[in-house]
Protein backbone atom coordinates (compact mmCIF):
# COMPACT_ATOMS: atom_id res chain seq x y z
CA UNK A 1 0.00 0.00 0.00
CA UNK A 2 1.23 3.51 -0.76
CA UNK A 3 2.58 5.67 2.05
CA UNK A 4 -0.03 8.40 1.75
CA UNK A 5 -2.85 5.82 1.89
CA UNK A 6 -1.39 4.39 5.12
CA UNK A 7 -1.16 7.92 6.48
CA UNK A 8 -4.76 8.64 5.47
CA UNK A 9 -6.20 5.50 7.09
CA UNK A 10 -4.21 6.04 10.29
CA UNK A 11 -5.18 9.72 10.53
CA UNK A 12 -8.86 8.91 9.98
CA UNK A 13 -8.70 6.17 12.61
CA UNK A 14 -7.24 8.62 15.12
CA UNK A 15 -9.81 11.25 14.21
CA UNK A 16 -12.69 8.77 14.53
CA UNK A 17 -11.69 8.06 18.15
CA UNK A 18 -11.36 11.76 19.03
CA UNK A 19 -7.58 12.06 19.15
CA UNK A 20 -6.34 15.55 19.98
CA UNK A 21 -3.76 17.60 18.06
CA UNK A 22 -3.23 15.10 15.23
CA UNK A 23 -0.22 16.18 13.18
CA UNK A 24 1.90 14.67 10.44
CA UNK A 25 5.53 15.54 9.76
CA UNK A 26 7.23 14.54 6.54
CA UNK A 27 10.79 13.56 7.45
CA UNK A 28 11.82 11.32 4.55
CA UNK A 29 14.43 13.83 3.36
CA UNK A 30 15.99 13.97 6.85
CA UNK A 31 16.28 10.30 7.76
CA UNK A 32 16.07 6.80 6.38
CA UNK A 33 13.95 5.49 9.27
CA UNK A 34 10.57 6.58 7.85
CA UNK A 35 8.84 9.04 5.54
CA UNK A 36 6.22 10.34 8.00
CA UNK A 37 5.61 10.68 11.70
CA UNK A 38 1.93 10.83 12.61
CA UNK A 39 1.45 12.27 16.11
CA UNK A 40 -1.67 12.30 18.28
CA UNK A 41 -2.55 13.10 21.87
CA UNK A 42 -4.96 11.10 24.02
CA UNK A 43 -6.87 12.23 27.09
CA UNK A 44 -6.01 9.22 29.29
CA UNK A 45 -4.04 5.97 29.33
CA UNK A 46 -7.18 4.13 28.25
CA UNK A 47 -7.60 6.56 25.35
CA UNK A 48 -3.93 6.03 24.33
CA UNK A 49 -4.60 2.28 24.01
CA UNK A 50 -7.94 2.82 22.24
CA UNK A 51 -6.35 5.12 19.65
CA UNK A 52 -3.47 2.73 18.98
CA UNK A 53 -5.87 -0.21 18.76
CA UNK A 54 -8.07 1.67 16.25
CA UNK A 55 -5.09 2.51 14.02
CA UNK A 56 -3.93 -1.09 14.14
CA UNK A 57 -7.44 -2.42 13.39
CA UNK A 58 -8.15 -0.08 10.47
CA UNK A 59 -4.79 -0.68 8.83
CA UNK A 60 -5.10 -4.43 9.40
CA UNK A 61 -8.47 -4.34 7.60
CA UNK A 62 -6.65 -2.65 4.72
CA UNK A 63 -4.08 -5.46 4.69
CA UNK A 64 -1.27 -3.52 6.38
CA UNK A 65 0.34 -4.93 9.52
CA UNK A 66 2.80 -3.07 11.76
CA UNK A 67 6.46 -4.03 11.62
CA UNK A 68 6.76 -3.29 15.31
CA UNK A 69 4.77 -1.86 18.25
CA UNK A 70 6.37 -0.32 21.34
CA UNK A 71 5.02 1.00 24.63
CA UNK A 72 1.73 -0.85 25.12
CA UNK A 73 1.96 -0.27 28.88
CA UNK A 74 3.15 3.35 28.79
CA UNK A 75 1.88 6.84 27.99
CA UNK A 76 3.38 6.63 24.49
CA UNK A 77 2.59 3.89 22.00
CA UNK A 78 4.57 3.74 18.77
CA UNK A 79 3.23 1.79 15.79
CA UNK A 80 5.84 1.30 13.05
CA UNK A 81 4.41 0.78 9.57
CA UNK A 82 7.71 1.32 7.78
CA UNK A 83 7.00 4.46 5.77
CA UNK A 84 4.68 5.82 8.48
CA UNK A 85 5.38 5.73 12.20
CA UNK A 86 2.39 6.54 14.39
CA UNK A 87 3.03 8.03 17.84
CA UNK A 88 0.10 8.08 20.28
CA UNK A 89 0.87 10.03 23.46
CA UNK A 90 -0.84 11.01 26.65
CA UNK A 91 -0.58 14.77 27.16
CA UNK A 92 2.26 14.57 29.69
CA UNK A 93 4.43 12.41 27.40
CA UNK A 94 3.74 14.55 24.33
CA UNK A 95 4.68 17.71 26.21
CA UNK A 96 7.83 16.07 27.61
CA UNK A 97 9.22 14.52 24.40
CA UNK A 98 8.17 17.31 22.01
CA UNK A 99 8.83 15.35 18.82
CA UNK A 100 7.55 18.28 16.76
CA UNK A 101 10.42 20.37 18.14
CA UNK A 102 12.99 17.60 17.72
CA UNK A 103 11.95 17.13 14.09
CA UNK A 104 11.30 20.81 13.32
CA UNK A 105 13.36 20.52 10.13
CA UNK A 106 10.67 18.18 8.83
CA UNK A 107 7.83 19.47 6.68
CA UNK A 108 4.42 19.71 8.36
CA UNK A 109 1.93 17.73 6.27
CA UNK A 110 -1.59 19.13 6.09
CA UNK A 111 -4.09 16.47 7.15
CA UNK A 112 -7.19 18.66 6.87
CA UNK A 113 -7.93 17.47 3.33
CA UNK A 114 -7.64 13.82 4.36
CA UNK A 115 -9.81 14.23 7.44
CA UNK A 116 -12.45 16.27 5.61
CA UNK A 117 -13.00 13.62 2.92
CA UNK A 118 -16.29 11.70 2.95
CA UNK A 119 -16.39 8.32 4.64
CA UNK A 120 -14.75 6.79 7.67
CA UNK A 121 -11.47 5.09 8.33
CA UNK A 122 -13.02 1.74 7.46
CA UNK A 123 -11.78 0.02 4.34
Amino acid sequence: METREILKIAAKALDSKKALDVQAIEIGDLTIITDFFLLATATSSTHVRALADEVEEMLSRAGVEPHHIEGRATGWILLDYGSVVVHVFDKKSRDFYQLERLWNDGVPYDLSGLLAEEGTAEV
